[in-house]
């Protein structure tokens, strides 16, 4: 602890926490034995951060978060597993960030720069990118793996084992139970694939070309006339050119314990018109 670190008369801070220069703790926070808080983290008041959790630089923790509880997963055994919060993350009113399970992944990773809006909540073995924006009481159940640029919206929640691929774009109330490609806008209580996040590949400088050579690849993988296994491979070889549509091929080649979200029957879109809208 150095000299320019305050921390407010009615904080606990236990002794083995490591706190680097500038943090700021305020009323009634409390700060675990394995805690590790980096430079200019600031938890504002009521926050409590346990277990082996650590924050990195420039972190902002609003009240009532409760970060590296243990995981709500009967499988684990009281083993020693970890939290990791990534650099210049915002992490609002009653977040809660759970640590791994001792059985399995053992640790939860959560990128930097990222924008976590009240009552969040990250479980177990999770692992989630850099960049990404959950708003409020936007759910990830255990081992899901969400890729950088990712937006949840409100009250949205995430089954289990599940990938969510880099700039993809998940609509409020979502029930998401299968794999959301990259680039991909996944809506509805069942999501289903509703075309591309249009409106994040532009925010993100793709350029025009790019963004018709993925949107003509995403009919061509849902093409109900041939299995997705059969398109894949007509994508690989006619898109070879474009790494946007490659890194969507190596997602689907690559899958995990899920299905994949995909459009509804007879609905394969390229989120022209309302889809552009709803990635606003």
């Amino acid at each position: 602890m150095t000299a320019e670190t305050l921390i407010h008369p009615t904080a606990i801070v236990e002794p083995g926490a490591e706190l680097g220069t500038g943090v700021r703790i305020g009323p009634f926070c409390v700060v675990g034995p394995d805690a590790v808080l980096g430079d200019g983290v600031e938890l504002m008041n009521h926050v409590t951060v346990i277990g082996a959790t650590t924050l990195g630089a420039g972190c902002k923790v609003f009240p009532q978060a409760v970060l590296g509880a243990p995981p709500q997963n009967t499988h684990h055994k009281g083993g020693r597993t970890t939290l990791t919060v990534g650099a210049n993350t915002t992490i609002r009113e009653g977040v809660t960030m759970h640590t791994g399970t001792d059985t399995s992944r053992g640790a939860t990773v959560v990128g930097s720069n990222g924008n976590f809006l009240a009552y969040a909540h990250i479980a177990h073995d999770c692992i989630v990118g850099d960049n990404c924006t959950f708003a409020n009481v936007a759910t990830l159940a255990g081992h899901v793996e969400v890729g950088n640029n990712v937006i949840i919206g409100g009250l949205a929640a995430v089954h289990q084992f599940v990938r969510i691929g880099d700039n993809a774009f998940i609509g409020g109330l979502a029930g998401v139970a299968g794999d959301v490609i990259p680039f991909g806008m996944a809506e509805g209580t069942r999501a289903n694939l509703r075309g591309f996040n249009i409106v994040g590949l532009k925010r993100s400088g793709i350029q025009r070309a790019e963004i018709y050579k993925v949107r003509a690849a995403y009919r061509a993988l849902f093409d109900e006339a041939h299995p997705v296994s059969e398109n894949v491979e007509r994508v690989r070889t006619a898109y070879a050119d474009s790494p946007m549509v490659m890194k969507i091929v190596d997602f689907i080649t690559s899958r995990g314990k899920r299905h994949f979200t995909v459009p509804a029957l007879g609905a394969v879109r390229d989120a022209d018109g309302d889809g552009e809208a709803a990635g606003t």
